[in-house]
């Protein structure tokens, strides 16, 4: 048996997950009871597709700045390295339809999007590497298979 990591994520069997599927990865309770619900939303198969960088960056921004107009007690969304996917913290929300409602809601904002918030060297550590029409592809790709969100394992 393979030793338990720190780690949620490289506990995960990767080649049994089945993407694109949004997951409730855990919950953390702080010191003064505040509830961190943290989630695995994974657009792409892991270890057979992964989000090229310019797409990834900029629905990374697109999300950010949209999400947070759709739900309270966004902690934060950021890509995961592996570019398979994000994570979504939320602070005392166990809403599980509310986040996937909130997702397609956040997606559907990238596809009207006609710009990158945030896509200058002022707001941006790499303002040159964004593309508004990769991300608009991520995110059709996701949407378009959006009855598949609840399903984690392949059967």
């Amino acid at each position: 048996m393979t030793k338990k990591m720190n780690v949620e994520s490289f506990n995960l069997d990767h080649t049994k997950v089945k993407a694109p599927y949004v997951r409730l990865v855990g919950v953390t309770t702080g010191s003064n009871g505040d509830d961190v619900y943290k989630y695995d939303i994974r657009f792409k198969q892991p270890n057979k597709e992964h989000m090229d960088m310019p797409g990834l960056h900029s629905i990374e921004h697109l999300m950010a700045e949209n999400i947070r107009n759709h739900m309270d007690n966004v902690l934060d969304i950021g890509p995961m390295g592996c570019q398979t996917g994000f994570y979504l913290a939320t602070l005392n929300n166990d809403n599980y339809e509310e986040v996937l409602d909130t997702l397609e809601k956040t997606l559907q904002d990238v596809l009207d999007a006609d710009a990158v918030p945030a896509c200058n060297e002022v707001q941006c550590g790499w303002a040159a590497n964004h593309s508004l029409e990769g991300a608009k592809t991520i995110a059709r790709d996701m949407l378009d298979k959006r009855d598949e969100w609840h399903q984690v394992f392949a059967q």
